[in-house]
């Protein structure tokens, strides 16, 4: 199984990028497949349900990291091809990528769940008044594993999931092929099986890129204007992301689930807007911030 999402993925990978790569879909036909196979040999053994849960969540897990790592590399090497890197120092480098990734992703779970917690976990040892963290893709592998051990998984809803799944491929070749444009397949899946308050920030990034290129259009800077904006939206999603872990530190040390709050629970309503217009604020100063060291940097 792992070969073959190892090579499923890093095709896809190669060809189109790892953002695209179907991890998310191989991992629920990879426990799908798990969760069957435990059935037929344990289902003479109704008490060892939870150790075959445990089991296909186990293995799936094992397939997605082949999955990940699979699209890491593959990129990884695809891009030094085109910039004539020698593969077997690339290949040394990935390698110390794969040791370290395994030495430190498990310390950082495991102090994001002594800090906030995930959804749907026992949180056990979780600070007094932290928020647990969505984790919908868990969920959903899950309740999937759990579906077919119990015996209680509706077939039809993911037949019929496959059937959406066809049609919008479908749709998506026929709008490609006579130029009207295109309906994304793993766009309309994860907008289908995501949280709004997951997808809703993408859409709003998305509309943002949107306007930001729009106003670059015709600029003889355009090109360089670009890249700085992606580079401004890979440093605000690393930025909350390392905030994100260092904030679960100070949770765990301090053993409160809000330690750096300045108000009380009452102003929580006046705190978002303020949020929200600060962010905007920022935000909308950095890119024009950039489109000014863009305009400068070209000369014009």
């Amino acid at each position: 199984v792992g070969l073959f999402v190892a090579a499923i993925c890093g095709y896809m990978a190669g060809l189109i990028g790892s953002s695209n790569s179907p991890v998310s879909g191989l991992a629920i036909l990879a426990v799908l497949g798990i969760a069957s196979i435990a059935v037929l040999f344990g289902h003479a053994h109704p008490t060892l349900e939870q150790p075959l849960l445990a089991f296909a969540l186990f293995v799936t897990t094992v397939v997605i990291s082949v999955a990940t790592i699979a699209n890491d590399n593959l990129q990884d090497l695809k891009t030094g091809q085109l910039v004539d890197a020698t593969p077997w120092e690339q290949q040394v480098a990935l390698v110390i990528g794969v040791i370290v990734g395994a030495a430190v992703i498990p310390p950082i779970l495991d102090l994001l769940a002594r800090g906030y917690g995930f959804m749907g976990a026992a949180n056990l040892h979780v600070a007094p008044g932290s928020h647990p963290l969505p984790a919908p893709q868990a969920m959903l592998i899950t309740a999937l594993a759990k579906g077919v051990l119990g015996g209680n998984l509706d077939w039809s809803l993911i037949g019929i999931g496959g059937l959406i799944g066809a049609v919008v491929v479908a749709i998506d070749e026929v709008l490609r092929a006579t130029g009207r444009g295109k309906l994304p397949p793993l766009a309309v899946g994860l907008g289908i099986y995501l949280p709004t308050s997951t997808t809703a920030p993408v859409v709003i990034g998305a509309l943002l890129g949107y306007w930001y290129e729009r106003r670059l259009r015709g600029e003889a800077f355009a090109d360089l204007g670009k890249r700085l904006g992606v580079l401004l939206a890979s440093g605000l999603i690393v930025g909350e992301s390392l905030f994100g872990v260092l904030l679960a530190g100070l949770i765990v040390a301090s053993n409160r689930g809000t330690p750096l709050a300045l108000v009380g629970d009452a102003f929580a309503g006046p705190s978002q807007i303020i949020g929200t217009l600060a962010f905007v604020a920022t935000v909308g100063g950095l890119y024009t911030w950039m489109h000014r060291m863009a305009r400068r940097a070209h000369g014009t």
